[in-house]
């Protein structure tokens, strides 16, 4: 069966790579095709890749990296039309040990389109939706890895409980994760609407136009993918490996990795902040190592036609030119919770800072 699937934030994307009006206020100008070697860290179903090959030059190399193998069969079709581009299947978090694999030094942009595709929560098989009755997987890659519906299975209710909490920001976290473990005494859960169900039941009030089981649903998915962790690790590689002037545009969908995102932006841009008040001469003082380009929004027009559109947000730094090593870019980053194991770019966008 096909899945459909929209992608978003596709132009503002595309733009906060290559154009150099983005975050400037500057005149619109049309861009030549570039040279460059560019990631996309998320391929997904290529919507973002496709654009951004149709505006680089002959030369120019774009690497695809996911765990989907069905994203993968995507992107090697996708390779056999255009030797351009070079797959890799594997997440985002291994982006040094690949372009070292590859003998790439630093790379020209970056792309990150952060959570589930629209194929992937469409597909009841690989158990994402709760709206999707199917088998409780939830992994991004399913040839490798635990399960949902194992880890339910195995873990004890303190576990859950701030899995849930942490990632999910739920407040019936103790609830729900009480009711996952009776329920374990009848036999274990097996499919997302038998969870579902179960949550439905643990939550005490709803919030408006939220079914109850979103906020665990997402939870077990972060936990099970390792997704914010994955992130912790991608941030700093990409700050690294970008050459000067280059560009890091992330979409994220939930406030957890817009968070990290937002802090990590933040942290890089102004390093100097905690020693403002500190007797420092000036040119002692760190320089900043990204440019802050801002934060854009679906506008209302894209949020009609896909209403998935409308949490994501999408910002972007461009490095400057000071050194900067993996651990300082790592001191960047905060993960919430408890460590995991191991809105104007383009037309009709909506700008903010």
């Amino acid at each position: 069966m096909a899945y459909s699937h929209r992608t978003v934030l596709l132009e503002p994307a595309i733009d906060a790579l290559l154009s150099p009006a983005f975050g400037r206020r500057l005149p619109a100008a049309v861009v030549p095709p570039l040279d460059g070697v560019y990631v996309d860290g998320t391929f997904g179903r290529g919507g973002h890749s496709r654009l951004l090959l149709s505006r680089l030059a002959p030369g120019a190399r774009l690497l695809v990296f996911d765990k989907d193998p069905v994203a993968i069969a995507e992107a090697q079709a996708l390779r056999a039309v255009d030797d351009r581009v070079e797959v890799v299947h594997a997440g985002f978090a291994t982006l040094i040990e690949q372009l070292d694999r590859l003998g790439i030094a630093q790379v020209d942009g970056m792309l990150l389109d952060l959570g589930v595709s629209s194929p992937q929560i469409d597909d009841a098989e690989r158990g994402f939706s709760f709206m999707r009755d199917g088998p409780l997987d939830m992994r991004m890659d399913t040839s490798r890895g635990q399960t949902a519906a194992q880890w339910l299975a195995e873990a004890d209710q303190e576990q859950i409980k701030e899995v849930i909490a942490d990632y999910g920001e739920e407040r019936f976290a103790f609830q729900i994760a009480k009711a996952i473990v009776a329920r374990r005494e009848s036999g274990p859960l097996r499919t997302t609407g038998e969870l579902a169900q179960l949550v439905a039941g643990a939550v005490r009030t709803r919030e408006r136009g939220q079914h109850p089981a979103t906020r665990t649903f997402q939870a077990i998915r972060i936990h099970i993918n390792e997704e914010l962790a994955q992130l912790a690790h991608a941030l700093p590689a990409a700050l690294t490996r970008l050459r000067g002037g280059g560009r890091l545009a992330v979409i994220s969908f939930h406030s957890l990795e817009d968070r990290m995102v937002k802090q990590c932006f933040a942290a890089a841009a102004h390093p100097g902040r905690d020693q403002a008040r500190l007797p420092i001469p000036e040119r002692d003082m760190p320089q900043p190592y990204v440019t802050l380009l801002g934060r854009v929004q679906a506008d209302e027009a894209e949020v009609a036609d896909n209403v998935r559109a409308r949490s994501a947000v999408l910002r972007v730094a461009e490095r400057t030119d000071a050194p900067l090593s993996l651990d300082e870019a790592a001191g960047f980053v905060r993960l919430p919770g408890r460590p995991a194991p191991a809105r104007r770019a383009g037309k009709g966008a909506r700008w903010s800072g």
